[in-house]
């Protein structure tokens, strides 16, 4: 779901977005310092299992929510945020979390808050994986010692955060099964971040721990699909595996082989580049060798055996299309 104020006069534009905010996250009091001016914010909405991922575009803002609006309305969510736009604050059970730039902060909606923008001329931009209480693999009491405090969008937590960013740009593109999959695993990458911030990752369900392995290995995957050398020994050295137990996890999440799982990886990241206008002049066999595929018959076949036909006959028909939809 799409949400913007942009299209109202801009007197109502304000009033709006503060109902918008107090409808997607929970009850909560809305004030701006240029609430009566031109406020134009935009959010969109993914569910993904039990998580929905929010992304929110707003103009300098100060957020609180009291006991009287949890008593009201408590839907027992952990709010964590990955703040890409102008920095901002969050306070809660006595933690202040500073200015948050480029990393990820959490909020408990069952606590009152304080958060503010300081209005420095640029707007935010926030991606929120809305989590509820019972889905974290952390008790409360632990998850609580992590609220307010700025947690790296780095090593896992980079992980998370291209999670986050991947299901606000292509969920609406993803089946309900996959878009499942996706919220519990942002689930249990956002325990292991909070749980590495507290020193207690050994205490996560082993079950959490195995699913956080495997989401690092596909973003180490995705990260190095362009380096011909990448295969099972780089991944297995690289997360301190041996090759045996990196074979049992494949196995256990029924993906096919290692050496499947790069090159059907490698072949999609293709396919999208021959769709690429902006890739047209590029000849097709350096688009294969592009993503580590450096032998052209063997990415034609590779090709054509997953997709029915040839690299370079799925281009001419994807410029056909293309020129159909515009009239040329």
């Amino acid at each position: 779901m799409e949400i913007s104020n942009a299209h109202l006069p801009a007197s109502d534009r304000f009033g709006f977005w503060a109902d918008v905010v107090s409808d997607q996250l929970a009850r909560m009091r809305i004030t701006s310092p240029i609430a009566s001016r031109d406020f134009v914010a935009q959010a969109s909405l993914t569910q993904a299992g039990p998580v929905r991922v929010t992304w929110f575009r707003s103009p300098p803002a100060h957020l609180s929510r009291t006991w009287a609006h949890v008593w009201a309305d408590d839907p027992g969510m952990y709010q964590l945020m990955l703040v890409t736009g102008a920095p901002l604050w969050i306070e809660q059970h006595r933690q202040d979390s500073g200015l948050v730039h480029g990393a990820l902060a959490m909020f408990d909606l069952s606590e009152p808050f304080r958060g503010e923008v300081p209005d420095r001329g640029h707007d935010t931009e926030v991606i929120i994986a809305q989590i509820p209480h019972h889905v974290l693999p952390l008790p409360m009491d632990r998850a609580r010692r992590a609220l307010a405090v700025p947690l790296a969008a780095s090593g896992v937590g980079g992980v998370l955060a291209d999670l986050m960013t991947s299901i606000r740009a292509h969920g609406a593109d993803c089946d309900p099964q996959e878009l499942e999959r996706m919220g519990w695993m942002a689930a249990d990458l956002a325990g292991a971040v909070i749980a590495r911030q507290l020193d207690a990752y050994r205490q996560l369900p082993a079950q959490t721990r195995q699913d956080v392995m495997w989401a690092r290995i596909l973003s180490f995957i995705d990260a190095n699909l362009a380096d011909p050398r990448l295969g099972p020994a780089a991944v297995a050295g690289f997360h301190n595996l041996s090759l045996r137990a990196l074979y049992v996890l494949f196995r256990q999440h029924d993906e096919g082989t290692v050496a499947a799982v790069i090159r059907r990886r490698r072949l999609e990241r293709c396919r999208q580049d021959l769709t690429d206008p902006r890739l047209d002049t590029l000849p097709v066999a350096a688009i294969g060798a592009r993503w580590g595929m450096g032998h052209p018959q063997g990415f034609s076949r590779a090709f054509r055996m997953k997709f029915g036909v040839a690299p370079g006959e799925y281009r001419r028909s994807a410029q056909t299309g293309k020129h159909l939809r515009t009239g040329r």
